[in-house]
């Protein structure tokens, strides 16, 4: 497709009145290429943008108006403030998000906007620039998106994200972790084994979130977060001994990373805050693991990610062995 394309910015209280989403399925016009609107979405943005943040990628239009046609002069165009007058083809959320943040402080309106504009493409013209945005660019490595968020600015930040970010941390730079120098940081050099720093933040995060496991339990200090995770950790360690350095444990590989974190949020903590101890000593106690119970990588081979990870967590279900007598004092 070879269509003139027009690069200008344009203030957001403009934009967000001319432009509109053509939904496929829903609109019956040409270029209807759109996806229906995430609200969860448009609130973050909502907040991104009060907040300051930038907007350096440019939203791209096709305009379709006949009544309100692109004016050009020599490297200018003027357009009148009418609305409908272009469709979305890549920005739907962050234009709804805009929007609703204008709603809140009319200061946004001013906020000026990369746009790329198209003129009259057809709607498979659409559907080809929407797929090469959507499928051919290739996002970034998650581990490099979790660990930029150590250094990046409060306003695009996740802060489960960031928290769970320096619990991985943590693990790999304690001397006496367990997982001492096995998180894969964007940067080093590739090796079989080692948890990837996306694996280790993900499986993290459902407790360290807001109304996250932790919360639930009133552990809300990094510290004291951290601390159990460590604690557990090295329970296994100490039930592996000798078998935990070994290449074939399955706790360096991401499946049992994370199968270990879904027994830790699901059955381990519930069972500690009953007994008001996660000590090691406390979650050794529970774990009736023997020679022949030890997980290894060697078990999951074959496996598909989700099943393996299922897998890990089934069989530490099964050498799960609590002592249901409660206390209440909770020391960690």
């Amino acid at each position: 497709m070879n269509k003139e394309l027009i690069l200008t910015k344009l203030p957001a209280g403009l934009l967000v009145n001319i432009s509109y989403a053509s939904v496929r399925g829903q609109d019956n016009e040409p270029g209807a290429v759109q996806r229906l609107l995430n609200p969860k979405r448009i609130e973050s943005i909502k907040d991104f943008t009060l907040e300051g943040g930038d907007y350096p990628g440019a939203i791209i239009l096709n305009w379709v108006s006949t009544t309100n046609p692109l004016r050009k002069i020599n490297q200018t165009i003027s357009l009148s403030n009418t609305p409908r007058s272009a469709q979305i083809i890549d920005g739907q959320h962050r234009i709804a998000g805009i929007k609703a943040a204008i709603s809140v402080s009319e200061d946004v309106a001013s906020l000026e906007i990369p746009v790329a504009i198209y003129e009259n493409l057809t709607t498979k013209e659409c559907a080809d620039i929407f797929l090469a945005i959507n499928t051919e660019q290739k996002t970034v490595p998650r581990s490099l998106v979790f660990d930029l968020y150590g250094i990046a600015s409060e306003s695009v930040i996740d802060p489960a994200a960031v928290r769970a970010r320096d619990i991985a941390t943590y693990l790999n730079e304690a001397e006496d972790s367990p997982f001492a120098d096995q998180i894969k940081f964007p940067g080093i050099s590739k090796r079989k084994g080692g948890i990837a720093l996306s694996t280790a933040v993900s499986s993290i995060k459902p407790l360290v979130e807001d109304k996250g496991s932790f919360e639930q339990i009133d552990i809300f200090e990094l510290e004291r977060q951290k601390r159990i995770i460590f604690n557990f950790f090295t329970a296994i360690k100490e039930k592996y001994q000798e078998d935990w350095d070994s290449k074939n444990n399955i706790f360096f590989y991401a499946a049992g990373f994370a199968g270990a974190m879904e027994f830790l949020q699901l059955k381990l903590l519930p069972y500690c805050i009953s007994k008001g101890s996660f000590t090691v000593e406390t979650i050794v106690k529970t774990l009736n693991f023997t020679q022949s119970s030890l997980i290894f990588q060697s078990e999951v081979k074959g496996m598909g990610g989700t099943a393996a990870q299922k897998h890990v967590y089934q069989k530490l279900v099964d050498i799960f062995n609590p002592d249901n007598k409660t206390t209440k004092a909770i020391e960690i």
